[in-house]
């Protein structure tokens, strides 16, 4: 991890020296220099890092050059921070200063402590953490707290967790992700485009579900709450998954709902998470009380059956249960949580579910389906230790699950049996009597078996709120502004990034929540013990990773606002603007994330508490905070690398947001229908990302020569689609584009665009009402980017016959057809069309009819994915389409659509028994709950 954070400087140097050679007139040979014993640096760390011989001496010296290396990098952005703020006076002085403190970091800081990593580890000093902050690495002089002697290196010791596995930084491909089907916490499935979990290969539960499910089908004279508990890591949330998709319970309650409290609940969000299964319009802006009888009221006469996932206090339990119709005898709640206390508050004449842990027998089964899911049969030369290693996990299907993420990397090993059998003596080093320290235990070992790339990207997790949904755009992006993320050959950034997310989801340490089209994640989600492991791991006694900050019971912040300056990143998700007030200072914090599950209001005297206390930050995440207006402040923050404001008025970026000259990434939110760059983007040598719904207007005088590293652009007004930009946007993979579309059919200016791979458009021509001025037609094949893979659609209201047009473009893979992109009663697909097309998704069309013709040859000969949702009127989909067709998605379609595609798919396999298709077996189909009866 010392090694990401010194190629992370080193990369800093290195573009000082070439793109801002004026800020540094003078300090150029102390930074050449500098650069220098980086590398050097950097090569001893990449040698260390493929030696075995790595205990807590090593881990100490780690943390040392990482502070040192913190402490150059504060240096350096200090410096030139002061520089741009007095730009009116002479540099002069600056510039010596600079050169100054780079020549004593050097010698006081940076050569010392290589050279004594060259000498050898066992006259290291060892940090005292309570000691030693950001900015107080130890000198030599100073004795070290802690000699003991099991802290030094273990060279050689076969007892040595280290010496047990070495990283692996290959991610074992086509695995099936097991986590999601034993600990996921879900989505209601209408919001699943394909739904990840595996009900076949959950363990142990069949005879628990079974049990619950009686309960909850009981009649009874009221409104009856049933709870589940367990221990954090047995599966309660799996039960109750599995519970949620059962055949029977989906046709006993029309309405199910699914709601996350987890331990930092709002129950203004609980509430409109209730109302979203009944209501669209925005209902933000009631307050508690008000969204408390709307809920009640929606829920007095069906049949509901409402999950309430993770409820940790009575407390929550009292706040939520005003909002429920006793009186509805047909309504159930199902509860979980790990404490029973909370069980029996909400429900005292009924004894709780208590889930049991998974016998040895269970517990086998379940780790052989991790590692080898039902493709692969288990060596029997490696039974006996996976036996062995399945009985130490205690019954507890995350500990299994976070293990068998270990043993799938040693699946393929030269040598299995031998690898096993380390496996096994290592777990045993781990282990405690008590069952949750033992779960933590293995956390650790997995956690420890991660290669150093990918540990601070893991620990990172944690800064995310409980069970939140994780999207895994944003986390890509903040890895790469953080520095997590190092180039390699012939690949991208984000390219690396989506591979070390790949590997930690392989691993099990992270789930996947929803995923796109393509079957990319989407969102993703870790576990509670798993969070808590992070935040652990990374807080200031060990990794001084970052520090989630929050308000005690007596209205203090933790930690305190004095103690701000120890930390190098904030996460906070209340409470912002209080603590914000008390005007911390974080001189060295680089990073200030906030993701409230509900929106701040910042009044304007509020506006410069951010850039006042963090003078240094490459990271804002305040996109829950409301501003006013742009806060121009935010400016001055010359090291931001990602940026994500928002602002029901934002209308403008202005000028000053190129002092910002490290942008990697701007995410606005604001509800303005257009967002006007006032700035010239093209000087914005670092931008990679820009992205917000309303239409993005860019001037076509704009002088600036850069946009290589441009990646998307999301979304660009219709009228600003000139050559001019997209000859500077060369580069560009994603691509929106909002307005009047009409102007994109006369020009080729998409035609030049070769990498895209991504586009969207939306028809927006307000106030004029859109049905009644429907686009007329789209542009010929030929001027669509020649290697577009995926295209949405939306409010574009164009013939079915204008279909012919897409169904020409070879590269097509993924078709999204949204909010009446399409309208009228009958299509017919045409012979030899859709080559390439793998998924389709239409959502909210007049459809009635939709036939197709297989002159000269069928369309759709890779389609295997076909999405319909509010399809009101559609009747049947071509019968050719079950050829390949392998999900069938559909939600609010007519009954007898319903009907008829469960009794073809009845004929079929009474007709060819246990015929499959391709490599996801038979035709799945998935149908929202309530739309089956």
């Amino acid at each position: 991890m010392a090694e990401a954070a010194v190629t992370f400087l080193l990369e800093n140097v290195q573009k000082l020296l070439v793109d801002h050679i004026n800020l540094i007139s003078g300090a150029e040979a102390e930074l050449r220099q500098l650069q220098n014993e980086l590398e050097l640096m950097k090569a001893f760390l990449m040698e260390s890092a493929n030696k075995r011989e790595k205990g807590e001496v090593f881990r100490q010296h780690e943390r040392q050059i990482r502070e040192v290396v913190y402490k150059a990098e504060d240096t350096l952005d200090a410096c030139l921070t002061q520089a741009a703020a007095d730009k009116s006076k002479s540099f002069t002085f600056r510039r010596y200063d600079l050169a100054k403190k780079v020549k004593a970091l050097r010698e006081q800081d940076v050569q010392p402590i290589f050279d004594r990593a060259r000498i050898g580890f066992s006259t290291l000093p060892i940090a005292d953490p309570s000691t030693s902050g950001p900015h107080k690495p130890r000198t030599d002089d100073k004795k070290p707290k802690d000699t003991r002697p099991d802290l030094l290196p273990c060279f050689g010791n076969p007892n040595n967790e280290e010496d047990v596995l070495s990283p692996s930084s290959s991610c074992p491909r086509g695995k099936p992700v097991l986590l999601q089907a034993l600990l996921v916490p879900p989505m209601p499935i209408h919001f699943l485009m394909v739904p990840l979990l595996r009900e076949d290969n959950v363990v142990g539960f069949d005879g628990e579900a079974e049990t619950v499910i009686n309960k909850l089908t009981e009649e009874s004279a009221e409104l009856e709450v049933i709870s589940i508990v367990g221990m954090p890591g047995l599966g309660k949330t799996t039960l109750a998954w599995k519970i949620y998709r059962d055949p029977k319970i989906q046709y006993e309650f029309p309405t199910l709902i699914w709601v996350y409290v987890s331990q930092d609940y709002n129950i203004k969000e609980v509430f409109l998470n209730i109302l979203k299964k009944f209501t669209q319009p925005d209902m933000s802006h009631c307050d508690e009380n008000e969204l408390a009888r709307k809920v009640r009221s929606y829920l007095e006469k069906p049949k509901f059956l409402l999950f309430m996932d993770d409820v940790w206090t009575g407390e929550a339990w009292n706040h939520i249960e005003p909002a429920l119709p006793k009186s509805n005898k047909s309504g159930r709640v199902l509860i979980t949580s790990r404490d029973e206390k909370v069980a029996r508050h909400a429900n005292k004449l009924r004894e709780p579910h208590r889930l049991r842990f998974l016998d040895p027998p269970e517990s086998w089964e379940l780790l052989q389906l991790e590692v080898f899911s039902r493709v692969d049969k288990c060596p029997k030369n490696v039974e006996i230790f996976g036996k062995d290693i399945a009985k130490q996990c205690g019954g507890v299907p995350l500990a299994i699950v976070v293990i068998g993420g270990i043993l799938v990397e040693k699946f393929s090993s030269s040598d299995m049996k031998l690898e096993w059998e380390k496996v096994s003596a290592s777990v045993s080093s781990h282990l405690s009597y008590d069952k949750q320290k033992r779960t933590e235990n293995i956390i650790l070992l997995s956690y420890n078996k991660l290669s150093y790339n990918l540990r601070d990207c893991f620990l990172y997790l944690g800064m995310f709120p409980e069970d939140s949904e994780i999207s895994a755009w944003k986390l890509i992006r903040l890895w790469i502004a953080e520095g997590f993320i190092q180039q390699e050959p012939n690949k991208g950034l984000e390219e690396v990034a989506e591979e070390y997310l790949e590997e930690l989801i392989a691993r099990n340490l992270v789930m996947v929540d929803k995923t796109k089209a393509k079957g990319d994640v989407k969102t993703c989600r870790v576990h509670d013990m798993i969070r808590e492991f992070c935040k652990g791991q990374a807080a200031f006694a060990k990794q001084n990773l970052f520090q989630e900050v929050k308000k005690t019971t007596e209205g203090t912040f933790f930690p305190s606002v004095a103690d701000v300056p120890n930390y190098r990143r904030l996460c906070i998700h209340s409470y912002v603007v209080d603590f914000l007030r008390k005007k911390p200072k974080g001189p060295f914090v680089r990073s200030f994330v906030c993701f409230s599950k509900e929106p701040i209001i910042f009044q304007p005297d509020c506006t410069p508490l951010i850039p006042e206390a963090f003078s240094l930050l490459r990271v804002l995440d305040a996109n829950p905070i409301k501003f006013a207006k742009f806060p121009s402040k935010i400016t001055q923050l010359i090291h931001l690398r990602y940026i994500a404001l928002s602002g029901d008025q934002f209308n403008s970026l202005p000028d000053a947001i190129l002092k910002l000259w490290n942008l990697q990434t701007i995410r606005i939110d604001t509800l303005s229908r257009t967002f006007e760059i006032k700035a010239d983007i093209w000087k914005m040598l670092q931008l990679r990302h820009l992205k917000t719904k309303a239409a993005i207007i860019i001037s076509k005088e704009a002088k600036g020569k850069a946009g290589e590293n441009l990646q998307t652009l999301s979304r660009l007004s219709a009228d600003c689609c000139w050559e001019e930009v997209f000859n500077k946007a060369s580069n560009i993979k994603n691509l929106g584009i909002r307005g009047k579309l009409s102007n994109l059919v006369n020009t080729r200016c998409l035609a030049g665009l070769d990498r895209l791979q991504k586009l969207k458009l939306v028809y927006d021509v307000f106030p004029n009402v859109i049905s009644h001025t429907p686009l007329r037609e789209l542009p010929s094949p030929d001027r669509f980017p020649p290697n577009l893979r995926i295209l949405k659609l939306s409010c574009t209201y164009l013939d079915w016959k204008h279909m012919a047009t897409l169904g020409s473009l070879p590269s097509l893979e993924v078709l999204k057809l949204k909010e009446n992109a399409f309208m009228g009663k009958f299509w017919n697909t045409v012979g030899n069309s859709f080559p390439s097309l793998e998924v389709l998704h239409i959502a909210r069309t007049d459809l009635e009819f939709w036939t197709a013709s297989e002159e000269p040859s069928p369309p759709f000969p890779k389609l295997h994915c076909l999405v319909l949702k509010n399809c009101e009127k559609l009747e049947e989909i071509p019968v050719l389409l079950k050829r390949s067709l392998q999900v069938l998605d559909i939600e609010r379609v007519p009954k007898s659509f319903v009907q008829f595609t469960r009794l073809n798919m009845a004929e079929e396999s009474q007709q060819i028994p246990g015929q499959q298709r391709g490599k996801a077996g038979a035709l799945k189909l998935i149908i929202a709950p309530g739309d089956g009866r």
